[in-house]
């Protein structure tokens, strides 16, 4: 018979040697960041601005994935669908708590199948025209809506983005007829505008600026609170609608399920970046400013946001096409 304590200590010391293969250190591989949305556009620059510093902070890669299409369902849904285990992240904007009351009939639910991880920043738009339009102000733009009733067409970049949820709000707070026209993303709804083949768009400051000073778009108005320091010579649309407001924001989510530790380390890391000056300075000369907030002050903005922009949607009667 062979005795028993040769067994036991060959079996403990097989689990010694399991254990650390079951308990690796996280992130174990590269972790993928996806982003629902086409390149260049603000969630693929923030998404790539963060993506070395917080590999070097977590000591793996962050591979930017884009994903777009279906109105961000694709790339969302993906994330929702991958494992819990702090590898997968998601690059998510207003787009998202829009979606919870435009795309009904979407795979997941955001707060039930993502948790929230960091809130990134916010910036406004710049509502910009084609020249040949001959509009030069807000108040001359709806007034050439309102002598054309549904004759005038906007270009956005998708469905339940910030910029066609800020089109149309505009929409009904000008009591005007204008036609969305969805694109696939920022870049090819930018080009139909600066080619003359939609007149009309809401659309990032930084990028938009550049074709203003180059008279190849009008710039008409800024859609913040205040003017922006970017195009401090244009008024803001509220000066002409009172109350309207229209913006952008960013964040990152995870899988539900994600372990508390890896959601904890990921925030602070986050909000460690969002701090320096460094980023302040590069996001200011973006337009935007860092949105710092403790986890449960983002979950409870995305709960607020997703009533805000459902409020919008049914005041404007919003449409996903």
């Amino acid at each position: 018979m062979v005795p028993r304590r040769p067994l036991l200590a060959a079996a403990l010391g097989g689990l010694a040697l399991a254990c650390p293969a079951r308990a690796q250190a996280w992130p174990s591989r590269p972790i993928r960041l996806v982003v629902p949305f086409g390149l260049g556009g603000s969630a693929d620059v923030a998404a790539r601005f963060l993506a070395d510093p917080l590999g070097q902070a977590l000591g793996q890669p962050v591979v930017v994935e884009n994903r777009p299409g279906a109105g961000a369902i694709i790339g969302t849904d993906l994330v929702a669908k991958a494992a819990p285990d702090g590898q997968t992240l998601l690059l998510m904007s207003n787009t998202h708590t829009a979606n919870e009351t435009l795309l009904p009939d979407r795979p997941y639910v955001l707060l039930r199948d993502l948790v929230p991880v960091a809130a990134i920043n916010i910036a406004v738009h710049v509502l910009a025209v084609h020249p040949s339009l001959g509009a030069r102000s807000v108040p001359d733009l709806i007034a050439r809506a309102k002598a054309a009733p549904g004759r005038i067409d906007y270009a956005s970049s998708g469905p339940g983005t910030p910029y066609h949820i800020a089109g149309e709000v505009f929409r009904a707070m000008a009591g005007i007829e204008i036609n969305h026209i969805p694109f696939r993303g920022s870049n090819e709804a930018r080009t139909a505008l600066i080619a003359g083949q939609v007149p009309m768009m809401f659309d990032a400051i930084p990028t938009m600026r550049e074709q203003i000073a180059g008279g190849r778009v009008q710039g008409l108005a800024t859609t913040g609170v205040a003017r922006s320091p970017l195009l401090p010579d244009l008024p803001t649309v509220a000066e002409t609608l009172p109350g309207y407001e229209a913006s952008i924001w960013l964040g990152l989510m995870a899988p539900a399920g994600t372990p508390a530790p890896v959601v904890a380390r990921l925030h602070a890391e986050v909000t460690r970046i969002l701090q320096a000056a460094t980023t302040r300075d590069s996001m200011a000369r973006g337009g935007a400013e860092p949105m710092l907030m403790s986890l449960a002050e983002f979950d409870a903005f995305l709960r607020r946001d997703i009533e805000r922009q459902r409020d919008w949607i049914r005041m404007a009667r919003i449409q996903a096409g």
